[in-house]
């Protein structure tokens, strides 16, 4: 495997038991040398007391980043995440996202220069999210089709994302319609590109806002490269009251923007131009 440091930047809001099922599933990963750190847009002390515990009893390495509750201000604290983090390579997960064993493996085999990596997710009902317990966790059950059958998901073609098999997973990685995007939620990329884009725009809220820094990345060089039936985890059901239409249009409007003009380094973000 490569030899350089790793961090996993966990993004969460006020979702301390599903992030808690999150921290089990990178205590049993495969590979054991990264750091964890917490992108926490303003959640409450409930979530502190989380990190604590799972930072005790799980024997994680994890830095706590955290700024107050001013809306939807995910970029932002992924900018801070970025800047206290001592990786070299970056892995990208949301806090209510479980990653099977392999996760930070795969995204390590996978790494090259001059890519950025593109996973998913397997969405689960709210009444299969509530019952994983971490014992689930631990055992490795829940990324077994047929466990998630018997807990009541539905049976789908989505499904396949779980079916392990190396030779399977290769093939579905080229010939999936989905683009390489960056989805915030499961991608990866160097530390320097990040920074040489200077992050994540803040003057985004909620929506559009993972696609844009992709679009910056490959106005960079930078080519997305499809891990989405390899590099698995399952999406833990939550509602979604941060959305507002005005902030998605004028999110959608930078993001036409910085494809048209070919925009590199955002001027909010890391550095403040």
């Amino acid at each position: 495997m490569p030899n350089f440091n790793v961090s996993v930047i966990v993004s969460t809001y006020n979702q301390p038991h599903w992030l808690e099922k999150v921290l089990r599933g990178l205590a049993c990963q495969s590979i054991k040398k990264f750091e964890i750190v917490i992108a926490d847009d303003g959640s409450g002390p409930e979530t502190k007391g989380v990190i604590e515990r799972c930072r005790k009893i799980l024997s994680l390495d994890i830095k706590h980043v955290w700024h107050d509750d001013d809306g939807f201000r995910k970029t932002k604290i992924l900018n801070e995440a970025v800047k206290v983090s001592g990786g070299d390579y970056l892995i990208f997960l949301d806090g209510d996202c479980i990653p099977r064993r392999d996760f930070v493996e795969t995204h390590l085999r996978n790494s090259a220069k001059g890519f950025f990596l593109s996973g998913g997710a397997f969405r689960l009902p709210m009444s299969v999210s509530k019952v994983i317990s971490g014992d689930d966790i631990q055992s490795g059950r829940i990324f077994k089709i047929k466990w998630l059958l018997k807990a009541g998901v539905p049976l789908s073609v989505k499904a396949s994302k779980l079916v392990e098999s190396s030779w399977f997973t290769r093939f579905m990685n080229k010939v999936t319609p989905a683009g390489a995007t960056w989805n915030g939620g499961n991608s990866s990329t160097w530390r320097e590109y990040i920074f040489a884009l200077n992050g994540f725009n803040e003057d985004m809220h909620y929506g559009a806002e993972d696609r844009e820094f992709g679009s910056r990345l490959g106005n960079y060089g930078i080519r997305g490269k499809q891990i989405r039936y390899s590099a698995i985890c399952l999406h833990l059901d939550h509602g979604r009251s941060y959305i507002n239409n005005s902030h998605l249009k004028e999110n959608k409007a930078i993001w036409r923007k910085s494809i048209k003009d070919k925009v590199l380094k955002t001027e909010r973000g890391i550095i403040k131009v």
